[in-house]
């Protein structure tokens, strides 16, 4: 095999090896339900425990509000549709943003099939939404807010402590999709207000298959899987138990090298994102310049289709996206792209870099180089690139 180098890290990450070796115990050795009675369970109960512990840890959550999933959708589901019915009798309205991952954005126009209202709050050009706007549509009848922590797409992170703020002078629960945020930026529940969040361990070099919910104590939320006494009857299922120890560790290494980590990051993203603007002409960067993940950079680049960017990139040994790995394949722009202003044909030539810890300088350049050649190869075929040129560049 030739050059790889791996820059989807919004998509998915490698299982550390910290992390797998953690894991591997609970397969074939200690694989009791942790749900019976003989002291063989209790083994997996434990190390459930564990890994409850260092998932709450990460937030400044208590252990016993941290509830295990299968994945960050799911737990966006249940945060929502649950909330949607526990107060039902106060009334039928949700506050979510344009720019939601598309587990929240399905899920509201799910609700909505039911009779529920929502208000999708507009962006500005950066992916911010204005708290102005957020305070002007809440409503008596308000029921849940739900705004995303990061963008999968562009990164930007959002005012997750002011909109909580906001949430509880009103009121209203505040759920925020944290999938791409948790164990990669510093957040506390507790100083920022939030009610519910959703996470997912794949994210951070964790296991597919694992996510967790964190519902405050107080917070009436239902249950969402039904059948069994599991998550303190909240989550009927027995028990990924490797998965959730995969978690549990990945949480743990993740909280543990935080801040070393995005100051690496930064640096990295910085270093790239100077390069594309400055060697290749029409370009932009998408999502605020500072205000955003440490390991995000998302470009457009005019004249240029991402799914060929993507072919040619994957031909030179590099993987990238050109957005939300869920909606990859899709023949319509990204809907995050369209909410910050950018016009269709311009929207077409995104372009998502996540880095790992593992990502280095020297794979940055070389994808710097890789991408200014097939940005200029594309540009050559483009009869619109060439009528732009011919016409002044105006």
């Amino acid at each position: 095999m030739g050059k790889f180098i791996y820059l989807d890290n919004a998509a998915t990450t490698r299982v550390s090896q910290g992390v797998l070796d953690e894991m591997m115990p609970y397969f074939c050795g200690t694989y009791s339900n942790p749900s019976a009675m003989y002291r063989f369970a209790g083994e997996s109960q434990t190390a459930v425990d564990t890994a409850r512990e260092r998932a709450a840890a990460v937030i400044g959550a208590k252990p016993e509000e941290i509830y295990f999933t299968g994945s960050g959708s799911e737990s966006d589901n249940w945060a929502i549709k649950a909330a949607a019915e526990a107060y039902a009798s106060k009334g039928r309205h949700i506050i979510t943003s344009k720019i939601e991952h598309h587990a929240v954005l399905h899920t509201c126009g799910y609700l909505q099939k039911q009779g529920l209202e929502v208000t999708y709050l507009d962006v500005d050009a950066a992916g911010k939404i204005s708290l102005g706007e957020l305070k002007a549509a809440i409503r008596p009848d308000t029921i849940l807010i739900s705004i995303m922590a990061a963008n999968n797409e562009i990164g930007t992170l959002q005012p997750v402590a002011e909109i909580g703020k906001i949430a509880r002078n009103a009121g209203v629960p505040f759920h925020t999709d944290a999938v791409q945020a948790y164990g990669h930026i510093p957040i506390d529940v507790e100083e920022m207000g939030i009610d519910m969040l959703s996470a997912s361990g794949h994210k951070l070099n964790g296991p597919k298959g694992a996510g967790i919910l964190y519902i405050r104590k107080g917070i009436k939320i239902r249950s969402f899987i039904h059948g069994g006494a599991q998550e303190r009857g909240r989550r009927a299922g027995t028990l990924n138990v490797p998965g959730i120890v995969g978690f549990g560790k990945a949480a743990q290494l993740a909280g543990g090298t935080m801040e070393l980590r995005a100051a690496a990051q930064i640096k990295l993203r910085d270093h790239l994102i100077g390069r594309v603007l400055a060697e290749i002409p029409y370009s932009r960067l998408n999502g605020d310049g500072a205000d955003r993940l440490p390991n995000n950079a998302s470009f457009c680049f005019r004249f240029i289709e991402g799914e060929s960017m993507l072919i040619l990139l994957d031909q030179s040994g590099i993987c990238a996206s050109s957005g939300s790995a869920c909606t990859s394949g899709a023949l319509d722009p990204s809907h995050v792209l369209l909410a910050i202003g950018l016009p269709h044909e311009i929207a077409h030539g995104s372009l998502r870099i996540t880095l790992s810890e593992e990502t280095t300088l020297e794979e940055i350049d070389y994808v710097v180089d890789e991408l200014k050649k097939i940005v200029e190869r594309l540009r050559g075929m483009s009869p619109l690139y060439e009528d732009f040129v011919k016409k002044g560049n105006q």
